[in-house]
């Protein structure tokens, strides 16, 4: 096995470009493992950790791209570094004026656009705070991307922007919408009445896509990062951007989304409405307060958002349609032995909010993010198990799996040949940056596990018609491949359950 790392300093490039050439480096045929990424410590230290020689492991700065590939063959090391270097320099070259540079700092942006009003930061966490404060210095709302930033920095930001009258979004904020314009990982919905603010990326992306659908339609999106609502930061931001929906004319009904907050923070967040009504989808939520009559408490995404339609004067309809028939078929094939669920989702809020439904259904359930409450913890063998793909543990030197369906394909494949893993449950998500073709890539694989005796495949596809990918589209080539395709991501886990169970019944068991 031959392997080498290229270094190119002073090449900042994020996220998204360095997961577009780590699948430009791993899609070159005879590579074994690839990877482009900045030089930080902790990325450095992923080489080693993949048997990349300490001679090979360069010195560089958090600052410096490198290009890492390993395989049997120099001449395919080199047709990958090829196929790497040009993914990202793509990226980076000039759309308009090939003799114009792009702007290397934020005054230099602000200089060339100076009529924005919000700024994307999406850089290494040491350095991600100070970039925040440099754009509410100049004036600017910031999405911030990035991740790894101390919850002490985060206080700190979000208590001068609160002085400011700016929001931060973020840390770790992927999903965004103010009026028309989507910021991150975001779906085009039709704009409507109801104002989400979301502690919860994907969460935010289920219930605007599910009022899309339904006809309702979404004023804004205000992601907060996961930790706001927590105790330490207080639900700065919440509070912020529940005034702010308050005061919009474009506004009529606010749905705040979140995995379970601090009691003490939620009551003073859920206080914060004032005139008009708040529907709060709190997955999970196992305790129970006094709320104004104005507000509405839920415990899953899809009750939230029914909520919320409700408020709008509209109907979510029928969400089971005929699933439970299909559930009922699928169930009368399943060998006796096969008994567990395998979760893989690239969802972090889909993937905690099926724990909490297949707990509550089946009893305790394996996942690297378990519950507060304690579920979640069992050992894997013998018990269900949900993965959050997107965690770091999946993602250290590979793409998210919204990006690339690779890992998941892996696990797929694997699961399907465990004679006791009776479904595997699964979320499409579709959107700007996620991947053109997810369906594509995975539908072939579900199709080759579900077939005969093996596993049943239970999907559920987030998205709309508007997006690029096509939610039709998306949904038939799944459902084409044999998979049992659900209304919304909550009855794909209620589904799981019925199948697993034995019992159709389960996909009453909503909301």
């Amino acid at each position: 096995m031959k392997s080498a790392v290229r270094i190119f300093p002073d090449t900042y490039v994020d996220s998204v470009v360095q997961l577009a050439a780590t699948r430009a480096l791993r899609q070159v045929e005879g590579v074994d493992w690839a990877a482009a990424a900045m030089a930080t410590p902790a990325n450095l230290e992923t080489l080693r950790q993949e048997g990349f020689a300490e001679e090979d492991v360069p010195e560089a700065a958090a600052n410096d791209l490198f290009l890492a590939v390993r395989a049997q063959r120099a001449d395919v090391i080199e047709t990958a570094m090829a196929a790497g270097e040009a993914a990202v320099f793509a990226a980076r070259r000039p759309q308009v004026d090939p003799v114009e540079q792009p702007p290397r700092t934020l005054e230099q942006a602000l200089a060339r656009q100076p009529g924005s009003n919000v700024a994307v930061v999406s850089v290494p966490g040491d350095y991600a705070a100070l970039e925040a404060h440099k754009a509410l210095s100049a004036g600017l709302d910031v999405l911030l991307f990035s991740d790894n930033v101390p919850v002490e920095a985060e206080i700190t930001l979000k208590e001068r922007a609160e002085r400011l009258g700016r929001l931060v979004m973020g840390p770790g904020a992927g999903t965004a919408m103010l009026g028309r314009t989507c910021l991150g990982f975001a779906n085009i919905v039709r704009p409507g009445r109801i104002g989400v603010v979301a502690a919860a990326g994907t969460g935010a992306q289920e219930v605007a896509t599910l009022l899309d659908r339904w006809g309702a339609g979404v004023s804004h999106i205000i992601g907060l990062g996961g930790r706001d609502l927590s105790e330490a930061v207080g639900g700065r931001m919440a509070k912020t951007a529940i005034r702010a929906l308050c005061e919009d004319e474009q506004t009529d009904v606010i749905l705040l989304v979140s995995k379970p907050p601090a009691e003490h923070t939620a009551r003073a967040v859920l206080g914060t409405a004032r005139g008009k009504p708040l529907i709060a989808a709190l997955i999970g939520l196992d305790a129970t307060f006094d709320v104004a009559d104005n507000v509405v408490l839920t415990d899953t995404l899809e009750a939230g958002a029914v909520e919320a339609a409700r408020a709008a004067g509209l109907d979510a309809g029928d969400l089971t349609g005929d699933l439970r028939q299909r559930v009922a078929s699928a169930a009368a094939r399943l060998a006796p032995q096969r008994t567990l669920i395998r979760g893989l989702f690239s969802g972090g809020t889909l993937c905690y909010e099926s724990l909490v439904i297949l707990s509550r259904l089946l009893g305790p359930v394996y996942s690297n993010t378990p519950l507060r409450t304690g579920w979640g913890l069992p050992e894997p063998a013998g018990s269900h198990v949900c993965l959050d793909l997107g965690e770091e543990e999946y993602t250290k030197g590979r793409p998210h799996p919204m990006i690339d369906p690779e890992a998941r394909v892996d696990l797929l494949r694997e699961q399907g040949k465990d004679p006791n893993v009776g479904v595997v449950l699964l979320d499409v998500v579709l959107g700007y940056g996620a991947h053109p073709d997810p369906a594509g890539e995975l539908a072939p694989v579900c199709a080759e596990i579900g077939g005969g005796d093996g596993p049943v495949v239970v999907a559920y596809v987030l998205g709309t018609d508007q997006d690029p990918q096509g939610y039709t589209a998306q949904r038939r080539k799944l459902e084409e491949a044999g998979c049992i395709v659900a209304n919304t991501a909550a009855r794909a886990s209620l589904a799981a359950a019925a199948l697993i169970s034995r019992n159709p019944d389960l996909i009453g068991e909503a909301r």
